[in-house]
C-alpha cells in the first residue's frame, strides 16, 4: 500500500489497535488473575539479579508511577547498561526500538550524539537532570544512573522543540552508602577502559561520591581512529535523610580524539554510479578504510556544576531549586570523504574526494528551576501538582578558520593518511556567528485521582523565548558585523486520561503538542526565504495523540507496554511567492506507529528488557525538488521495523550468562533519491553476548562479545549516501568488574 494511502486508511489503524489489544490480552487476563487470586508464597532462589525495572521517572515533571503515566517512557538502568558494556548514550539508546543514528553534515561530520526518533531529528533534546544539555559532543555513561527516553511530543515537559520526545540523563550523586566500585578492562579494538565510583559517608547526613573515567585506544573495525576520553564527577551532599537537602554536582570531561570523516560508499548494496564503465565489477572498499590526514584531531572539554536544594515541609509539600551553569568547547579539523570517481575500467585508480572541515565552537548554558510540589484534595478529587519556573540562557559561537589546507582526491581502495598536505596553517579569519537564546517559562502539572479506576493527568507550559544572532563576515579587510532577533510566546501541553482496570494497571488516551520556533536548534536565524530558520516564519507545531496500555507483572517484577500512536507536525518547510516575494509557509509530516516494550524479572534468576516498534512516516505535503522532503516521500532515518532485545541468566551465585539481539528495517528511500550511490541503509541483525563469573565477593570478570556473527552493516549514513560509518565488527571486550 503507498505511504499516503497508509495514512489515509482508517482500517489500517484500525488493524493496528486491534494487534495491540490481541498482545495485550494475555497481561490483562494474567493482570486480573494477580487481582483476584489469593497470594502464594514463593521461595527465591538464592541466584537473584538486580531489579533493572524501574516503577517511577526520576524527572519531578512526570509525577506519577510509570504504570500510571499515559505516554511512552522507556528507563534504562545503569545494571543493564553494566551487562552490556554501554559506555556511550548511543550505545544505551540501542536498548529502545525506534531510534537510529545519523551521520552528521559538512563541518559536522563527526557530531557526537546525532540520532533520530520516531521519524524527527532529536539530538537537541538531550537532558541531563533535567535540564537542556548543550554541545554536539559525545556522552559518556560512567557518571550515569539510568538513561530515561520519553517519547512524544513533549512541550509541557521541556519547551520548545521536543517534537517526538527527549531523552533525560540521570546522574549519580552521593548517598549515605560506603561503597567502592568500578571497572578495568579492554578489548581486541586495542582500546582500554578504567572507572572508579567511590562514594564515602562523613557523617550522619553528609556524602562525597567522586566518578572517574578514563579511555584510551582504537574504534572497532576502524583504521586510525580513536576515541580518548578523561572525565571526573564530584558530589557533595549534605542533609540527606533530614527535610533540607542540598548537592552540589560537579563534572569534567575531556576528549582527545582521532575523528571519523567515514567511508565511501563503493560497492555497496544498491550503490550506482553513472561514470562506471559497463562490465565493470564494482566491489566494496574495506570498512576499515581510514581516509582522513595524520593532521586530523578533534579536541572536546565539557564542564558543568550543577547546585540543588530540596526542602520539604511538615505537611508533605516539597520545594526545590536547580542551577546549573555548563559549557562545552569542540576543536576539530578533519578530513571527510566525499563523491567518488570511477570513469576507469580499472577499479585501482578509482578515486574519492576529500573535503577538509573545520570546527571552532563553544557552547554555554546557565540554567534555573524552581518547583513546588504538593498533594491535596477538592472535594473527593485527590490531586498531586507540581508547578514550576526555568529561567534558561543558552548560547553558541562559531568561528571560522582558513588555512586548513588542500589535498588531492584519496584512492578510493588504498587511501593513504599520509597524503600531502599543502598550505596547512590554520588560522581565524575573524568571521563568526554568535547566538543565543534567553527564555523565561512557567509550568504546570496535575493528576486528579477522580476514583480507584480514573485519573486525569495533564499539563502546560507557557515560555517566552529571545533569540538573536550576532553574525560576522569578511569583506576584503573589513569585518562587517550584522543582527538577527526573533522573540515569541510558546505553549505546550498534554492531556491524559488513564483508567486502571485493576491496581497494577492502566489504559490510557493522550494528547500532546509542542512547537519549534526558527533557529531553535543552534540559534542562527536567518532571512534566507527557504530556510527553517527564518526569522518570519511561525513555530512548527506538532501534535499527537496516543492510545496505550501498562501493566506491572508478576509481582510487580515485570512491566508491560503497548502504544498506538499518531505524530503530525506542521509548517516544516517555506519558499517565496514568485510573485509578491512573500514568503510562504507550508509542510506537513506524518508519523503513525505502534510500540512494544517489555522489561523486568520473568524469574528471580531471569531478566529481560525488549522492544519492538513499527511507523510509517510520510511526508503529505512537501517541495517538488528532487531532495528531502518531497510529497509522498517517507522520511529519512526512520524504518518501518525496528526491534531490540536483552537478557540475562544467573546461572548459579557465580556465573550470568546473557545475550541480546538488535534489529534495524530498511531505512531507505528512492521514490524520488537520485540513483547516484546507495539508496540508504538495508536490514540488518546484531548479536550481543555477554557471560560474567565471580572470582569472590569482590571482584567479577565479565566477558563480552559484540556483533556475535559478524554482521556487515552501516552504522550511519550522510544525507548524500557518498560515506558511511560501518557497524563494529565482531569484537570482544573483558572487564574486572569490582566492589567493596
Amino acid at each position: 500500500m503507498a505511504h499516503s494511502a497508509y495514512i489515509k486508511s482508517g482500517k489500517t489503524l484500525g488493524r493496528q489497535a486491534a494487534a495491540i489489544a490481541l498482545l495485550t490480552m494475555p497481561a490483562l487476563v494474567l493482570a486480573q488473575t494477580e487481582a483476584t487470586l489469593p497470594a502464594t508464597k514463593v521461595t527465591a532462589p538464592e541466584q537473584t539479579t538486580p531489579a533493572i525495572k524501574k516503577t517511577k521517572s526520576a524527572s519531578a515533571k512526570l509525577t506519577q508511577p510509570l504504570v500510571d503515566t499515559p505516554q511512552t517512557v522507556t528507563v534504562i538502568s545503569k545494571e543493564v547498561l553494566q551487562q552490556q558494556g554501554a559506555v556511550s548514550l548511543m550505545q544505551a539508546l540501542q536498548n529502545t526500538p525506534g531510534i537510529t543514528m545519523q551521520l552528521g553534515e559538512g563541518g559536522n561530520t563527526s557530531a557526537g550524539d546525532t540520532f533520530s526518533m520516531r521519524g524527527f531529528s532529536t539530538q537537541a533534546s538531550t537532558f541531563v537532570d533535567g535540564v537542556r544539555d548543550l554541545g554536539a559532543v559525545s556522552r559518556d555513561t560512567f557518571n550515569l544512573e539510568q538513561v530515561e527516553i520519553v517519547k512524544g511530543p513533549s512541550g509541557a515537559d521541556i519547551g520548545r522543540g521536543a517534537t517526538s520526545g527527549y531523552v533525560n540523563l540521570i546522574s549519580k550523586s552521593a548517598n549515605l552508602e560506603d561503597r567502592v566500585s568500578g571497572s578495568v578492562g579492554a578489548s581486541t579494538a586495542d582500546n582500554q577502559r578504567f572507572t572508579l565510583d567511590a562514594n564515602k559517608v562523613i557523617d550522619d547526613t553528609t556524602a562525597v561520591r567522586v566518578n572517574l573515567l578514563r579511555q584510551q585506544g582504537g574504534v572497532a573495525g576502524r583504521d586510525v581512529v580513536e576515541k580518548n576520553t578523561d572525565g571526573v564527577a564530584v558530589s557533595l551532599a549534605t542533609g540527606l535523610d533530614t527535610n533540607t537537602v542540598f548537592t552540589l554536582n560537579a563534572q569534567h570531561i575531556k576528549q582527545d580524539n582521532v575523528p571519523d570523516g567515514g567511508v565511501a560508499t563503493i560497492g555497496l548494496d544498491g550503490y550506482y554510479n553513472s561514470g562506471t564503465p559497463a562490465g565493470v565489477a564494482v566491489l566494496p572498499v574495506n570498512s576499515s578504510n581510514y581516509y582522513g590526514l595524520n593532521s586530523d584531531y578533534e579536541d572536546v572539554t565539557a564542564d558543568m556544576i550543577t547546585a540543588k536544594l530540596e526542602h520539604t515541609f511538615a505537611n508533605g509539600n516539597k520545594l526545590a531549586n536547580i542551577t546549573r551553569f555548563g559549557k562545552s568547547e569542540t576543536d576539530r579539523i578533519l578530513t571527510a570523504v566525499g563523491s567518488s570517481t570511477t570513469t576507469s575500467s580499472n577499479p585501482a585508480a578509482w578515486t574519492s574526494s576529500r573535503s577538509r572541515q573545520s570546527t571552532l565552537q563553544d557552547n554555554t548554558i546557565l540554567a534555573n528551576q524552581t518547583n513546588l510540589q504538593s498533594q491535596f484534595k477538592t472535594g473527593s478529587i485527590e490531586h498531586e501538582l507540581l508547578v514550576g519556573m526555568e529561567l534558561l540562557h543558552e548560547g553558541q559561537n562559531s568561528y571560522t578558520r582558513d588555512g586548513l589546507g588542500t589535498v588531492a582526491a584519496a584512492n578510493a581502495y588504498n587511501p593513504n593518511s599520509g597524503d600531502a598536505l599543502t598550505a596547512y596553517a590554520p588560522k581565524l579569519t575573524g568571521a563568526s556567528t554568535k547566538g543565543f537564546t534567553n527564555t523565561i517559562a512557567v509550568y504546570g502539572f496535575d493528576t486528579l485521582k477522580l476514583n480507584e479506576q480514573w485519573q486525569l493527568n495533564g499539563g502546560l507550559r507557557l515560555e517566552h523565548y529571545n533569540t538573536q544572532t550576532d553574525v560576522t563576515t569578511v569583506s576584503g579587510s573589513n569585518l562587517i558585523a550584522s543582527n538577527l532577533e526573533k522573540s515569541g510566546n510558546l505553549l505546550g501541553g498534554k492531556l491524559g486520561l488513564v483508567y486502571k482496570p485493576a491496581a497494577n494497571g492502566s489504559v490510557y488516551l493522550a494528547y500532546a503538542t509542542s512547537q519549534k520556533p526558527a533557529g531553535s536548534d543552534n540559534f542562527t536565524l536567518s532571512t534566507t526565504a527557504t530556510s527553517s530558520s527564518n526569522t518570519a516564519l511561525d513555530p512548527q507545531k506538532t501534535e499527537n495523540i496516543e492510545l496505550g496500555t501498562k501493566w506491572d507483572l508478576l509481582d510487580n517484577r515485570l512491566g508491560l507496554t503497548a502504544a498506538l500512536y499518531q505524530t503530525t507536525n506542521k509548517n516544516e518547510l517555506a519558499k517565496a511567492d514568485s510573485v509578491t516575494g512573500a514568503i510562504l509557509q507550508y509542510g506537513k509530516r506524518e508519523v503513525k506507529g505502534v510500540e512494544l516494550g517489555l522489561v523486568g524479572q520473568i524469574t528471580p534468576a531471569w531478566q529481560v528488557t525488549a522492544g519492538l516498534a513499527h511507523m510509517k512516516t510520510d511526508i503529505t505535503e512537501g517541495s517538488t525538488t528532487s531532495t528531502a522532503g518531497v510529497t509522498g516521500q517517507s522520511a529519512d532515518w526512520s524504518p518501518e521495523w525496528s526491534a531490540t532485545l536483552w537478557s540475562s541468566y544467573k546461572v548459579n551465585n557465580d556465573l550470568t550468562i546473557g545475550g541480546g539481539v538488535r534489529y534495524m528495517g530498511k531505512n531507505t528511500n528512492t521514490k524520488v533519491r537520485t540513483t547516484e550511490y546507495v539508496p540508504g541503509i538495508p536490514a540488518y541483525t546484531v548479536v550481543d553476548a555477554m557471560a560474567s563469573y565471580k572470582l569472590n565477593k569482590n571482584v567479577d570478570l565479565q566477558l563480552n562479545v559484540y556483533n556475535l556473527l559478524d554482521e556487515k552493516y552501516i552504522a550511519s549514513l550522510n544525507n548524500n549516501r557518498t560515506r558511511y560509518i560501518p557497524g563494529a565488527p565482531r569484537t570482544a571486550n573483558l572487564t574486572a568488574n569490582f566492589t567493596f
